[in-house]
């Protein structure tokens, strides 16, 4: 996302976050000087030229954070999933192995019901994604300023970093076309080219072929709108928790010393920040639960006739 449209997110909540020293943030990024600069510099991504995006599109520019943290997150969920696999017992399990199974069990249970056909690659596939999207959407309760401070005392001359990957549109879309790149596929296998190209051109309206036309423009509406639908309902909610965990990180910036009104807002911080964040748990869990149910309805969408 460019900074031009961060600055419209951000515009609004400018006047109400108010006016903090440079001193106050130590947040070590090249320290914006004020509240609306501290948001902004905030859901900056780090690019391949360490600059920020120019325009609001544009496919040359590569947000290594995210790249960086979808990777980690993926690799983090693995090792965590065979450090489990490996101390799995059929004696009294412990309650990692409990806890585990009982998703492994829903996650079968929810593929079996919605998807008639193979799921030898579509129930992995969606605990996988399950997992993946927690802890991805679990890095946002990371502290908003720790990464930057790390960044700053290793030397590390990066000017930007948004760790949180699926509060980044194109880590979110980029999933969720990628679904859309399975629903494809299991047309294709499922109903084969020559009926998945007649179910595009004579459904939902008819076989006449006065109504080719409006057939095959509403179901690539309707494909690219499941795709759109299922990254930006995740990108939403996860930004619109970074953003509040950065508005909630002002209060403290603003602090000038052992007053009345810094102490208080102080407090407030840390009273606002720990409880955002026991909310925050739940949409975290939420939005794994329903961007892996969507990827289990769509691809058991194609394995059906209309």
């Amino acid at each position: 996302m460019s900074s031009e449209v961060v600055n419209g997110v951000v515009s609004a909540a400018h006047g109400a976050a108010g006016t903090a020293t440079e001193a106050a943030h130590g947040a070590g990024h090249g320290v914006p000087v004020n509240a609306r600069e501290y948001i902004v510099h905030h859901l900056t991504n780090l690019t391949q030229t360490g600059e920020k995006q120019k325009s609001i599109i544009d496919f040359s520019v590569i947000n290594l954070d995210t790249v960086f943290f979808s990777i980690l997150s993926a690799v983090l969920g693995l090792m965590l999933l065979l450090w489990i696999a490996r101390k799995v017992t059929s004696d009294v399990p412990s309650r990692t192995q409990t806890a585990v199974e009982a998703v492994v069990q829903m996650v079968e249970e929810q593929s079996s019901s919605i998807v008639h056909g193979n799921r030898t690659f579509i129930a992995p596939l969606a605990l996988t994604v399950f997992f993946w999207v927690i802890i991805m959407n679990t890095l946002d309760l990371i502290p908003v300023d720790l990464v930057g401070w790390l960044l700053k005392v290793t030397h590390s001359g990066i000017n930007y970093t948004r760790v949180v990957p699926t509060a980044d549109i194109n880590g979110p879309l980029g999933m969720s076309f990628g679904v859309l790149i399975l629903m494809l596929y299991y047309s294709f296998k499922i109903k084969g080219v020559s009926g998945f190209v007649h179910e595009l051109f004579s459904a939902p309206f008819g076989n006449h072929f006065l109504l080719w036309i409006p057939n095959f423009a509403l179901n690539i509406i309707e494909f690219l709108a499941k795709a759109i639908s299922l990254g930006m309902r995740l990108f939403g909610n996860m930004f619109a928790g970074e953003l509040l965990f950065l508005l909630i990180a002002t209060m403290g910036a603003a602090w000038t010393g052992f007053n009345g009104m810094s102490i208080g807002l102080g407090i407030g911080q840390w009273i606002a920040g720990s409880a955002w964040a026991i909310f925050h748990i739940l949409v975290i869990l939420l939005q794994a639960f329903i961007f892996m149910m969507l990827t289990l309805v769509y691809l058991g969408q194609a394995h059906e006739a209309h």
